[in-house]
């Protein structure tokens, strides 16, 4: 996977951030929310206190990484840079 954020693994795309505290996360996931609705596909959401984790599969596909999950890990990867991760 190119964006160093996500592991590839149990056919999926998982990313594990942790952030200085829960607003900043809370932000974020209210960015990738958004991000969600505009691509039509929805992640896996974790969220305690600053940590946030993300699981990316399409379900349609039989449960299994496809374009679309990379497209959204993409875009998502793009909002991380704007925490203090």
């Amino acid at each position: 996977m190119t964006n160093d954020i996500w592991t590839e693994k149990d056919d999926a795309l998982h990313a594990e951030l942790k952030f200085k505290d829960f607003v900043a996360a809370f932000g974020f996931l209210s960015e990738v929310a958004i991000l969600m609705e505009k691509h039509n596909h929805h992640a896996e959401i974790y969220n305690v206190y600053n940590t946030v984790k993300l699981k990316l599969t399409t379900h349609d596909a039989g449960d299994v990484v496809t374009e679309k999950d990379k497209a959204l890990a993409a875009e998502i990867t793009k909002r991380v840079g704007r925490y203090d991760v």
